[in-house]
């Protein structure tokens, strides 16, 4: 038999649930920009931006990093007193 989970973690899990959905939301406005970028105006996306790369290939990377970097952000706002993660 499962126990009813106490005020504490119900107010947890609506952090968390709050803190994935804006870092979605932030995410996704990044992402449109990229594809916003790469639909209507693709010449823009072959221009030189960083260490010799074209901004589509700087873009695609960065948000790659931006991803990971989101991951280790919310596993560790997420650790509760226990040490343990989101899980």
């Amino acid at each position: 038999m499962s126990e009813q989970p106490d005020a504490a973690e119900l107010a947890f899990e609506r952090y968390k649930s709050r803190l994935g959905i804006r870092m979605t939301v932030l995410y996704s406005l990044v992402y449109a920009g990229f594809v916003v970028l790469s639909v209507f105006t693709p010449a823009t996306m072959g221009v030189r931006a960083v260490l010799g790369l074209n901004l589509a290939v700087a873009y695609g990377l960065g948000l790659i990093v931006i991803a990971i970097i989101f991951a280790v952000v919310y596993n560790r706002m997420c650790l509760n007193g226990n040490g343990k993660g989101c899980v």
